[in-house]
């Protein structure tokens, strides 16, 4: 059988770490084929190297029966291969069709052929259901519309083969829905996608075989129809998982977070985006904030954090006012904050991995000593968390983060913060771009902290983990709280009203 792309024994290594070791795959033409496995499996290496970001140090690959020698990008944009990376390459100041047409522009005697682009890009946009404004800037539009940018980049150039890298990282239920569709389309069409990713329910909504990564090797490719979620799983990590996370009834005791009438101001958008924001979060329970994207979420966890400023309303800690204080008061009278935004919030990415375990206690013992920092101190601290929450170095310590994967990068800011201790956990899709194993590591170490008498608040897009890991739901809805709700007593598809609009509880 001709395949699109063979990539044969493929091995390429890094100062301390093997990321692909003698890895074989074979894309057929119009197939959907998923690359399943763990963070720091070698999924992305093994697609850079396809799409030129790398070299591979052994094994050769073939596009269409061909030997290809792809040094580059560009290379592999001339031999049909398309990339959209998990974060966006995108320009936030240039509009859609400027980003889409960027390096593969369209000239005659020198001038740019800017209608025609426009064109073609509405054309393609209506051919895949994309709906994308090409005359729209990058900034003002959703994460759900720039990864449809990113997909017209590649259909732009030609692409016949597509790579996605955790598309669905950052996209709401119904964002995900709606790529699964065009990725079905895509492939009827007789595109060959692969498809990386750690999420099994969407490998088996549109994916026809997957080939499983671990440590850097392939450990079997299979058709998707002919196995299971659990033996998947298993492959992956190499043991069995737990997908059912036993949790006992919560013992809720006094509100550690007391949130009166709240409205924060959003400097992006100019005005007031949370308003009359009321709630509480007690010591020993789990209060998640569920809602589409975009509904305030964000601002709120601004506001309580202090990186955006509370308009009117006040906000109590543990019984104190610290509606005023700045963030690192609010970090030091007893907030834990895992950002939404691991690379801009949540890491120094050109800091060694022990400096971003201390950023927010740095000047305090036994960090320092009379103003000197105390690097032996540092590196023990970091390494009992790189062992304790499994984060996947090449370096240990003093691996770069900005070297690390976004998974990985993950679990290092929830080390940090859950092993800080503080009464309140406020943390923002703490899964996000992580694998089945340690998604249920990081809901056992939730729950945990819930048990230990910690006031956890969770904001989701995913309600799956809503529902599992959640004591008490608050739905938010253009900045309000429409209503809360108990788990045990409410379903999605009451929940999904609420997050639409079209129902609001009368005790909100």
């Amino acid at each position: 059988m001709m395949h699109a792309i063979e990539m044969l024994n493929i091995t390429k290594e890094f100062p301390g770490i093997k990321a692909n070791d003698d890895v074989t795959l074979k894309v057929r033409k119009g197939e959907i084929h998923a690359l399943l496995g763990e963070n720091g499996a070698g999924k992305t290496t093994l697609m850079s190297v396809l799409f030129g970001l790398y070299q591979a140090d052994e094994g050769e690959i073939r596009v269409k029966g061909d030997k290809a020698h792809i040094r580059n990008p560009n290379d592999a944009n001339d031999l049909g291969i398309g990339m959209v990376h998990q974060h966006f390459k995108l320009v936030n100041r240039f509009t859609v069709a400027e980003n889409i047409i960027l390096g593969a522009e369209d000239t005659r005697r020198g001038f740019l052929r800017y209608d025609d682009a426009i064109a073609r890009i509405e054309k393609l946009s209506n051919q895949y259901n994309l709906n994308v404004d090409p005359h729209a800037r990058v900034w003002d539009i959703s994460v759900g519309h720039q990864q449809r940018v990113e997909i017209l980049k590649i259909l732009y150039r030609d692409a016949e083969i597509l790579i996605f890298d955790e598309p669905t990282a950052a996209l709401t239920p119904q964002e995900i829905d709606e790529l699964m569709e065009i990725l079905k389309m895509l492939a009827k069409e007789g595109k060959s996608i692969v498809f990386i990713t750690h999420k099994l329910e969407e490998i088996r909504r549109v994916a026809d075989r997957v080939t499983v990564l671990r440590d850097g090797k392939r450990v079997d490719t299979l058709e998707v129809s002919k196995t299971t979620n659990k033996d998947l799983a298993e492959r992956m990590v190499g043991r069995e998982v737990v997908f059912e996370i036993d949790k006992a009834p919560a013992k809720p005791k006094d509100a550690v977070l007391e949130v009166d009438n709240l409205h924060v101001y959003s400097p992006f958008r100019k005005q007031d985006v949370v308003r009359n924001m009321n709630f509480e979060v007690r010591k020993g329970e789990i209060l998640c904030i569920a809602g589409i994207e975009g509904n305030g979420q964000t601002e709120l966890v601004y506001g309580l954090t202090g990186l955006n400023p509370i308009t009117s309303g006040t906000m109590k800690l543990n019984g104190e006012d610290v509606t005023g204080l700045d963030i690192r008061e609010r970090s030091l009278r007893g907030i834990s904050h895992i950002p939404e935004d691991r690379q801009r919030h949540g890491l120094i990415l050109d800091f060694s991995l022990s400096y971003n375990m201390i950023l927010q206690n740095y000047f305090q013992p036994p960090f320092q000593n009379r103003g000197f920092l105390q690097d032996s101190a540092i590196v023990n601290h970091a390494n009992r968390l790189i062992e304790t929450y499994d984060i996947r170095t090449s370096s240990g310590a003093a691996t770069l983060a900005r070297s690390m994967s976004g998974g990985n990068q993950q679990k290092a800011i929830l080390g940090r913060e859950i092993d800080r201790g503080n009464d309140l956990l406020i943390a923002v899709q703490p899964t996000r771009g992580l694998d089945v194993g340690a998604i249920e590591s990081i809901h056992k170490q939730l729950i945990a902290a819930r048990d230990a008498g910690k006031a956890v608040l969770i904001v989701s897009y995913d309600l799956n983990e809503v529902f599992m890991l959640s004591d008490r739901i608050l739905v938010m809805y253009e900045g309000e709280n429409v209503g809360v709700f108990d788990p045990q007593d409410t379903t999605e598809s009451e929940l999904g009203l609420y997050m639409s609009g079209s129902k609001r509880s009368e005790s909100a």
